[in-house]
């Protein structure tokens, strides 16, 4: 696997000299500064792949190239932000960046409802606590209709949770909700998160799904010319939220994917973070029946707290977890093994370690929510002691 690292850019804490020195040979960012829907310019790739190159470092990976509301919902700007996004891929294929990262969920991206959970350790984790996210949905966004979501136990814990909240509770679970990708460019309050929320009145998830269909239908024949891979990011987690549909939550979802547009340019970003919050998706089976439509991996871990409330998890130690990573990178390995003998050029797919806990130094210095130097550090240190356990011997 190339082993790569996700950088936000020249303002990341996390520099790219640090990131040569834990040992990544890629690097995995976006131009954060361009709104979806808008022209990321030839000279403004041009300059981001500069600057990483000069760092000794090399740019594998966009994500994202952001999709835009207007996509997901249809609306009048559908066509031409589907004309802008084709134009940005070319522009990066020209400047050699071949492979985009893009998700598909409504609204938010990732949702958490703690940026810094403890653990038993000392470390400090991202974390999903159901009860947490219900209490804000129906008590501090107070959508309507939010009680039919949920079972008679939750509702009645997220009432007594919520019961509690201080101010400063509402306010810091309301801004850790709202918060949304790191690097994206809008910035919710509770009048404007509803607003959004009641343009998707109305489409359900076969609407969402074929206006998913409609966008590769128009992307992935111009990716296919231009040799480049797209993938969709799953799901996270991977179940509706404040009544979206979700669309990337499973094997099944990602089979539809594959076959609506097929196409070795339109595939799978494989996130084992997203994927494992289900306990129902087998992972290193999902990478065996669907690993040929693999272009990026996400490795990362979730401990899914069944026993304390279903529907709850956070993030674990890359090796720790609900997932088996070891059978994971197994059977990644194993589809490497089979493009090589198949002669395909992207025989090595880009990984990242995503995600990670903060330790050491990590716990006194600003990081970005869910990226901190040294837990990742950890992670990719494990996980490349993995990848090389599995090899050893086979050359």
């Amino acid at each position: 696997m190339r082993q790569t690292w996700r950088w936000f850019g020249p303002d990341d804490k996390v520099t790219l000299s640090d990131i040569r020195q834990a040992g990544a040979a890629g690097i995995v960012t976006a131009v954060h500064s361009i709104k979806p829907g808008d022209l990321w310019p030839r000279e403004a790739v041009a300059g981001r792949k500069e600057i990483i190159e000069d760092a000794g470092l090399t740019w594998d990976v966009v994500e994202s190239l952001p999709i835009s509301e207007a996509i997901r919902t249809n609306g009048p700007e559908t066509e031409a932000h589907i004309a802008t996004w084709i134009e940005s891929m070319r522009n990066l294929a020209a400047e050699g960046v071949d492979v985009i990262c893009y998700n598909f969920m409504p609204v938010l991206d990732w949702t958490r409802t703690d940026l810094a959970a403890p653990m038993p350790s000392g470390a400090r984790a991202l974390r999903f606590d159901l009860i947490d996210f219900a209490a804000f949905d129906l008590h501090v966004l107070k959508r309507g209709g939010a009680d039919a979501d949920y079972p008679a136990d939750v509702l009645e814990e997220a009432a007594a949770r919520a019961a509690g909240f201080t101010q400063a509770d509402h306010d810091r679970l309301t801004g850790t909700i709202l918060a949304g990708l790191p690097g994206a460019m809008e910035h919710w309050t509770l009048d404007t998160f509803r607003a959004r929320l009641a343009t998707y009145d109305g489409i359900s998830a076969d609407a969402l799904r074929e206006n998913l269909a409609r966008f590769l239908r128009a992307v992935v024949p111009v990716a296919e010319d231009l040799g480049v891979r797209i993938c969709c990011h799953p799901d996270d987690p991977p179940w509706a939220l404040f009544g979206l549909p979700r669309i990337m939550s499973t094997e099944a979802d990602y089979r539809w994917l594959v076959d609506v547009v097929p196409s070795p340019a339109n595939g799978i970003t494989f996130c084992t973070g997203s994927l494992g919050a289900r306990g129902d998706n087998d992972l290193p089976g999902m990478v065996e029946r669907l690993g040929e439509h693999i272009h990026f991996l996400h490795l990362r871990n979730v401990r899914r707290e069944e026993n304390r409330t279903p529907g709850s998890f956070h993030e674990d130690e890359h090796l720790g977890g609900s997932t088996d990573m070891v059978a994971v990178i197994k059977a990644v390995l194993v589809e490497q093994m089979r493009r090589e003998a198949a002669g395909r050029s992207d025989a090595q797919i880009p990984m990242r370690p995503d995600h990670g806990q903060e330790i050491l130094t990590d716990l006194s210095q600003e990081t970005t929510p869910g990226y901190p130097a040294i837990g990742r550090l950890k992670g990719l240190a494990e996980l490349r002691g993995v990848m090389t356990a599995l090899q050893h011997g086979q050359d």
